[in-house]
């Protein structure tokens, strides 16, 4: 696993808990539970998860 640090929720999840973090590594990204840490997280390559955001923010996944 690559070291992932600086883990951030999203500020649109109003304290609710039902929010997913995200980390930064030097070539990686991280995403885990807010809730359960412990389960382990998800790995994607820096790129891959620029592209993914760039995606949603054009609307590609908006369902309408």
């Amino acid at each position: 696993m690559a070291e992932i640090s600086g883990w951030r929720t999203s500020s649109r999840s109003q304290g609710q808990g039902q929010c997913v973090e995200v980390g930064f590594g030097s070539d990686h990204v991280g995403v885990r539970d807010t809730k359960n840490r412990g389960a382990g997280r998800l790995e994607v390559a820096s790129q891959l998860w620029r592209d993914f955001v760039g995606d949603l923010k054009q609307g590609r996944f908006d369902q309408g």
